[in-house]
């Protein structure tokens, strides 16, 4: 079985476990959870130490639904095989796009269970994700070629292919991709510590027991570069956290490094600040998300790795991830764009829409890796041949431009 923090509404007890703090939630009340997928789909759910009657949603703070059989499902302080919804209704079997089960009983306690097999969902973002005028969010179509164009895309790979390093399923036991997680305000904020602290926002960050880490299938499970991103979809903050693990089932985590931002500001980090990326720049802001490609535009710029960077920055990144001096050897936060007279007619209409992106917005280099993997985030809707198709594009469509005369101050991403 899963356990999962609880949330109390107003003051609440705590105890000192492991060295952090645990909210307690009152006696009775759910405090142990866990879902199951049958045979043929239907999500069945139990748990006890129900007070009253048990509600369940997709997300924290949002249960409001019955349970399909509640009158005979749940009974004595126990809830077991509770289904979603009736027999041929969608909620009976889909899975909720955090992954994520919530319960909420008539005393105000929740609990939460993990959707075996349930991959995330890049999910619509109510917050802007920066300002109109932020230097993620202009238009760079126009911009002039930089002097260290061609050096700097040899050094990539002229003939590397673009690659999609996002999609559908799992790829070596992994999601494709960078999730990321929707979190409400009433979101415990939990404990971390990090490792290069020093450079990092301290904590507690409103991370839940059970969110998705990169490189995982489940909870507290990830690899590689272990990103774990979440915005709070109230105060329209957004929490970024590098080499994210999980302690005490969730009730306090440790990492690399961290960084928030307002999502309404454009505030860089401090110079020579690592953010949860190596530029320093925020990582959500760079995703391919499939909502955005679904209603068929990308209105920013996109962010891709290099395999080898020099020992600079240029505005707006604020750190280096390398010992070389060599000029040829491009710095973080050089923008590209693919060149206007590449065709791309012959692409499919998703392909489409993110290539046109490329033109219009161009792609951060954001961190050291493969030549030109682009980010995005996974979502089981992704098709992944689609997404292979556009391994047909090369290093050499795409340029450096010189976007220098878009800044208006040194620490501010705003963009003339």
């Amino acid at each position: 079985m899963l356990r999962a923090s609880r949330v109390v509404p107003g003051p609440s007890l705590v105890l000192a476990w492991l060295g952090v703090l645990v909210p307690l939630s009152p006696a009775h009340a759910v405090d142990h959870c866990r879902a199951r997928v049958l045979r043929d789909g239907t999500i069945s759910v139990r748990a006890r130490g129900v007070a009253g009657t048990a509600l369940w949603g997709g997300h924290l703070g949002q249960e409001v639904n019955a349970f399909f059989n509640a009158a005979t499902c749940i009974a004595g302080g126990r809830a077991s095989k509770c289904y979603l919804g009736a027999d041929g209704t969608p909620e009976r079997v889909a899975r909720p796009p955090t992954c994520t089960i919530f319960l909420r009983d008539d005393a105000g306690a929740r609990c939460a269970a993990y959707v075996p097999g349930c991959l995330p969902v890049s999910e619509s973002i109510a917050c802007p994700v920066f300002p109109a005028d932020s230097v993620w969010n202009r238009n760079v179509s126009g911009l002039p070629v930089h002097a260290m164009s061609s050096t700097w895309i040899a050094s990539i790979g002229a003939s590397a292919p673009l690659h999609p390093d996002f999609g559908s399923g799992t790829f070596a036991r992994a999601t494709i991709g960078i999730p990321y997680t929707l979190v409400p305000s009433i979101q415990p904020l939990i404990p971390i510590s990090f490792s290069y602290a020093d450079e990092s926002d301290a904590g507690p960050y409103p991370i839940p027991p059970l969110a998705p880490i990169e490189g995982g299938t489940r909870p507290g499970h990830g690899r590689g570069d272990r990103h774990v991103l979440l915005v709070d979809v109230d105060a329209c903050r957004l929490y970024e956290i590098f080499d994210a693990r999980r302690l005490a089932k969730g009730a306090a985590w440790a990492a690399g490094s961290g960084a928030t931002w307002d999502l309404g500001s454009n505030a860089l980090r401090p110079q020579t600040w690592t953010s949860a990326d190596a530029a320093g720049l925020p990582i959500l802001a760079g995703l391919v998300r499939y909502d955005e490609v679904a209603g068929g535009a990308i209105h920013h710029a996109l962010r891709f790795t290099a395999p080898r960077t020099q020992r600079a920055w240029i505005w707006p990144a604020r750190h280096f991830a390398s010992a070389s001096t060599d000029p040829a050897l491009p710095p973080m936060g050089i923008r590209v764009r693919m060149k206007a007279a590449v065709d791309i007619s012959g692409f499919s209409a998703f392909g489409q829409v993110i290539l046109t992106a490329l033109k219009t917005y161009g792609m951060f280099l954001a961190d050291n890796g493969s030549p030109w993997f682009v980010s995005g985030a996974p979502d089981p809707r992704w098709d992944n041949d689609d997404l292979h198709a556009l391994t047909q594009l090369r290093g050499s469509d795409f340029e450096v431009i010189d976007e220098s005369a878009l800044m208006i101050v040194p620490d501010s991403g705003q963009a003339s």
